[in-house]
C-alpha cells in the first residue's frame, strides 16, 4: 500500500529525527537519493553523466538547497551544471557554496536562465518545496511556459502544486519524474496535482511517520480483499447484492449495474425495477423480484439509483429503512440531494455514496441549504470534495473523476491509483455500482468496497482500452474477470493508461538512503 502524509505530519517526523541525528544528516540522504536519481536518468537517456547539460532551478530555502547540492554532486561526475536562482538574496548558503565548489556556474538573470533551462538535457525544480502555497511566483512563471528541456525533475513536489491536496491554484511547473523524500505527498496521488508529478520516485530518509492521511491500494492489499468462496460456501453465504436500477427511458442502466454486480464476488444477484425482462433474457442467473426493494425479500446489501428515473425516489426511501449497507448513485443521488443529510440520518447499516462532482455539486447543496457550488472547483479540490460529503451526509464517499477519491466520516481516505480516461463513457459507472455493491454484499466494509470496485473498474478500463482505443461501459464489464485474476496473480498493472507512485521499499517511508553527499542542515 502507498502511503502519504501531510506537510505537518512531515514536520513533526523531521522534527524528531533531526534532535537524534548530527546535524546535516536528514538533507545528505534526501540529497544522495535526488541525485542518485537524477543520475540514473541522465544514465538511460545519454548513455553516461559526463558531459550532460543539467540546470538547477533552485528558489529559496532548504527546496533549493536540496537541488542545489544534488547539482553539486552531478558535477563532481562531470556533468555542466548551471544554477538559476529565483530569489538569489536568500538562496541557500551551504548548497550555494557546495555547487561554486564543484565548479557549477550560477545565474541570476533570467534571459539566460531560460535559456540555459530549455537547453538542458535534465532540469531539477527546486523552485518551491512542500511548504510553499499557491501558485508559481511571477519571476518563476515563464519556466513553466518555456519550451520542454530533456527531463524535469521536481524536488519532493512540483513547484506550484499544493502537497496536502493536489490542487493546483495557479501556475505549476509539470515535472516527469518527482523524487519524493520519506513519504509521499497527497498531492502527488490526486488530480490535478497527479498530473504534474509524472513517475513518482520515493527515497527514504528514515522518519517514524503516524497513519497516513492518504493512502493507495496495490495488487496484494486488492487481492487479500476480494472475497474467495470456501468449501462451506453457497449463494447465500456468500452474499446476495440487490440492484435497484433502470427506468423506461434508461433500461441500459439496469443491465451494466447488474453486469458489474454479477462479477464483484456475491453470491447471487436479486434484481428489481422496470428492466425485469431484459436482465433476466441478459442474465439468467439472476433473482427477479417484483416491487421494489422492500418486498424482494433477503439481500446483504443494496444498490440504488442507476438510470433509475420516475422510481428512484420509492427505491432509495425502502432501501434506506433496511438494516443493509446502500450504495447510492446516479437518480438515487438526485433524490438523496433533495431529501438531505437527514435522509440517512436513522441508519445504522452503512453508505456508500458514488458521485461524480456534478452530483457531488447537488449533494453538498443539499446538506448546506445553498446552491449548487461549481463542479470544476469541486473538481480541482477532489480530496476536499470527498472529505465534505462525507462529513455533511455521515457516509463513505467515493467521488468519481480523473483520480477517484474514497472518503470516511472518520477523516480516512484513499485515492485509486488505476483509473484512465478511457472510463469516460456512459454507464461505466454503472457497472462501478454494480461492482461496489457485490464487495458490500460479500461482506466488506465501505471503505475496502469501494476502494477495491474502483481499483478493478480502473485495471479492466486500461484492459479494454489495449494500446489506446475508445471502450464501451460493456467492454469494461467483461474485463473484470481477467483482472480479477490478474490481481491474484500478482500480475503488474498495465502500462501507459496511468500512473503511480513507484516507492523504493515496501515500507511507509522506504529507509534506503544512498549516502555520499555532505550538505549542511535540513529544515
Amino acid at each position: 500500500m502507498r502511503h502519504a502524509h501531510t506537510v505537518e505530519q512531515v514536520r513533526a517526523a523531521e522534527a524528531a529525527l533531526m534532535a537524534r541525528l548530527p546535524d546535516g544528516t536528514l538533507m545528505q540522504r534526501a540529497v544522495a537519493g535526488l541525485a542518485a536519481t537524477c543520475a540514473r536518468l541522465l544514465a538511460g537517456a545519454r548513455g553516461r553523466v559526463y558531459g550532460s547539460r543539467v540546470v538547477v532551478l533552485a528558489g529559496s530555502g532548504d527546496n533549493g538547497g536540496d537541488a542545489l547540492y544534488a547539482g553539486a554532486l552531478l558535477a563532481r561526475r562531470g556533468a555542466a551544471v548551471t544554477a538559476v536562482l529565483l530569489d538569489p538574496a536568500r538562496a541557500h548558503p551551504g548548497g550555494l557554496a557546495a555547487l561554486r565548489a564543484a565548479r557549477g556556474l550560477v545565474l541570476t538573470e533570467q534571459e539566460a536562465g531560460l535559456a540555459a533551462f530549455t537547453g538542458a538535457d535534465l532540469a531539477l525544480d527546486g523552485i518551491v518545496g512542500i511548504g510553499g502555497r499557491g501558485g508559481l511566483r511571477p519571476p518563476a512563471q515563464p519556466y513553466a511556459a518555456a519550451p520542454r528541456p530533456g527531463t524535469v525533475v521536481a524536488v519532493d513536489v512540483p513547484s506550484g502544486v499544493d502537497p496536502d491536496t493536489g490542487e493546483v491554484p495557479g501556475v505549476a511547473l509539470r515535472a516527469d519524474v518527482t523524487v519524493a523524500f520519506g513519504t509521499l505527498k497527497p498531492g502527488l496521488l490526486i488530480d490535478p496535482g497527479a498530473s504534474y508529478a509524472g513517475a513518482v520516485q520515493l527515497v527514504g530518509i528514515g522518519l517514524d511517520l503516524p497513519p497516513a492521511a492518504l493512502t493507495a491500494l496495490q495488487h496484494p492489499d486488492v487481492a487479500a480483499l476480494l472475497p474467495r468462496p470456501d468449501t462451506e460456501s453457497d449463494k447465500y453465504r456468500r452474499g446476495v447484492v440487490g440492484v435497484a436500477a433502470g427506468s423506461a427511458r434508461y433500461p441500459g442502466a439496469a443491465l451494466l449495474a447488474v453486469a458489474g454486480a454479477l462479477r464483484g464476488g456475491a453470491g447471487a444477484v436479486r434484481y428489481v425495477g422496470t428492466a425485469a425482462e431484459e436482465v433476466v433474457r441478459r442474465f439468467p442467473e439472476v433473482l427477479v423480484t417484483e416491487g421494489g426493494p422492500a418486498g424482494a425479500g433477503r439481500v446483504q446489501a443494496w444498490v440504488v439509483g442507476p438510470g433509475g428515473g420516475e422510481g428512484a425516489e420509492r427505491a432509495l426511501r425502502e432501501a434506506l429503512a433496511s438494516d443493509v449497507p446502500v450504495l447510492v448513485d446516479a437518480d438515487g443521488l438526485t433524490e438523496l440531494a433533495r431529501l438531505g443529510p437527514a435522509a440517512l440520518a436513522g441508519r445504522t447499516a452503512p453508505t456508500l455514496l458514488t458521485p461524480h462532482t456534478g452530483e457531488a455539486a447537488r449533494l453538498l447543496a443539499g446538506a448546506d441549504q445553498g446552491p449548487p457550488p461549481q463542479a470544476d472547483g469541486l473538481a480541482a479540490a477532489r480530496l476536499r470534495t470527498a472529505h465534505r460529503l462525507a462529513s455533511a451526509y455521515r457516509a463513505t464517499a467515493l467521488l468519481k473523476g480523473s483520480t477517484t477519491v474514497v472518503a470516511e466520516p472518520t477523516g480516512e481516505a484513499r485515492s485509486n491509483p488505476t483509473g484512465t480516461s478511457w472510463l469516460a463513457t456512459a454507464g461505466s459507472g454503472d457497472v462501478l455500482a454494480g461492482l461496489a455493491g457485490s464487495l458490500l454484499a460479500a461482506g466488506l466494509a465501505p471503505l475496502d468496497a469501494a476502494s477495491a470496485a474502483a481499483y478493478l473498474h480502473g485495471l479492466a478500463g486500461r484492459r479494454a482500452a489495449g494500446r489506446g482505443a475508445p471502450v464501451t461501459a460493456t467492454d469494461v464489464a467483461r474485463q473484470l474477470p481477467a483482472v480479477w485474476r490478474d490481481v491474484h496473480g500478482g500480475a503488474a498493472p498495465a502500462r501507459g493508461a496511468g500512473r503511480g507512485a513507484r516507492p523504493d521499499d515496501a515500507r511507509p517511508d522506504g529507509r534506503r538512503a544512498a549516502a555520499g553527499a555532505r550538505p549542511g542542515g535540513r529544515h
